[in-house]
């Protein structure tokens, strides 16, 4: 039995309903932006594999760190254990993150980032003594597939088998300075929130739906004056995609907490990473154990992880590849602006290395029958993109060729022109 057969017998594929998908692309090797399937064709990986590949697909410098750290120390309990890949990687990240954030605590993906978050928010107040246990978030939100990280995100597709499971949010209107600060503040008047979660400028799955950080700002001072956490859900935006290394350092209003994922390897294995304050981490100092973070899991902390997620930072911070983010958003903006007018576009919007078309449909939102159609002429022109619904976005390792963006710019005029 053929290895696709195998797939086809026994793989229950995410985000995908079985019994009408199609066959799977079979991918045999990645190199740079391309990925090779089992017959030789390429496609360019425009969505750097499901936003996480930073710098290409089989990246020698990260496969060399691998390997050496392999060879030296593949795994340790980190409860009670420690080692040099951790502690130096959080020193590192340090640098890149908001002067408050003092406190590196290790996982292995963007929901269980979020859900870590969330459960220190709530031991928190428990801690402390105070009845805080209401959550804000904002509408079409996306957090996360585990219970805590659905109870932050917008109810609806993903959500809606589980929702009686789901413990109580106050979703936010979409930020508009309009009518947004007026709503936040009537959910802190009332005295119970425990915390406000956001995917800072950036909602991903929602269709890549884009904010100012104007607001964002304001939002987070509100939270500061009523004593409310906040959580900047980085799994997505951090490392490189707004134009910064994280999101948030285009504010000044810094939240308490993060989530990070994705990025954080290059793409290459497993990790996450929440990070709090100092304030956070003494409220779980005590000589009672009930009060400590009795939370973790059995790769907590991986070395090998952490060794690529260095080179992965050695890789983001050489001036070639902060050249190549600034050339591939300066490309975004050029291209943006050469079809802003087009007829069959209702909105068209740019965040440092994202791109974002949405396009007329009656159907629109992630189950739009666009989707299908639009994917399978991508591929046909040997591009992959995943359309979330009726939008169209980009969002390519750094290391994208010039001639591969206009590839894929072309290949959008064109479906954009049927």
């Amino acid at each position: 039995m053929s290895w696709e057969d195998l797939d086809r017998k026994h793989i229950w594929h995410p985000f995908t309903q079985m019994q009408t998908a199609e066959k799977p692309l079979a991918i045999t090797k990645g190199k740079g932006s391309l990925l090779f399937d089992k017959e030789g064709n390429t496609y360019i990986d425009a969505i750097s594999s499901w936003w996480v590949n930073l710098h290409g697909h089989c990246h020698p410098y990260l496969a060399k760190k691998v390997n050496e750290q392999m060879l030296n120390l593949e795994h340790v309990v980190f409860a009670g254990c420690t080692h040099e890949p951790a502690a130096q990687l959080c020193g590192r990240l340090k640098k890149h993150l908001p002067k408050n954030q003092e406190k590196f605590f290790f996982s292995d993906n963007g929901s269980s980032a979020v859900e870590i978050a969330l459960k220190m928010v709530i031991q928190y107040w428990h801690n402390k003594g105070e009845n805080r246990k209401r959550f804000l978030a904002l509408d079409g939100a996306y957090h996360g597939d585990t219970f805590g990280a659905m109870s932050a995100g917008a109810r609806g597709l993903f959500s809606a088998p589980f929702n009686t499971y789901l413990f109580e949010v106050t979703h936010l209107p979409f930020p508009t300075e309009k009518n947004v600060l007026d709503k936040l503040k009537t959910e802190l008047e009332k005295g119970d929130v425990a915390c406000f979660i956001f995917e800072p400028l950036v909602q991903g799955a929602a269709g890549m739906r884009m904010y100012s950080p104007v607001i964002l700002e304001k939002m987070i001072a509100l939270c500061y004056e009523y004593e409310v956490l906040c959580i900047a859900d980085e799994v997505m935006t951090g490392f490189g995609r707004t134009g910064t290394t994280f999101a948030v350092n285009q504010l000044n209003n810094q939240p308490d907490l993060m989530c990070m994922s994705k990025g954080l390897t290059g793409g290459t294995l497993p990790m996450s990473i929440t990070t709090c304050s100092q304030e956070i981490y003494d409220a779980f100092l005590s000589n009672d154990l009930t009060k400590a973070f009795l939370h973790g899991h059995s790769f907590t902390g991986n070395p090998v992880g952490c060794a690529v997620s260095l080179a992965s930072l050695d890789l983001l911070e050489k001036q070639e590849c902060q050249e190549n983010i600034k050339r591939i958003i300066e490309s975004h903006q050029a291209f943006a602006k050469e079809i802003e007018s087009h007829p069959k576009i209702v909105d068209l919007r740019q965040t440092g290395t994202i791109l974002a078309i949405e396009l007329k449909d009656d159907t629109s939102g992630y189950t739009s029958d666009l989707r299908a159609i639009l994917y399978k002429h991508f591929l046909a022109e040997g591009i992959l993109i995943r359309p979330l619904g009726n939008v169209v976005y980009i969002l390519p390792p750094y290391c994208i060729k010039k001639q591969e963006l206009n590839k894929i710019y072309e290949s959008i005029k064109s479906i954009l022109n049927k």
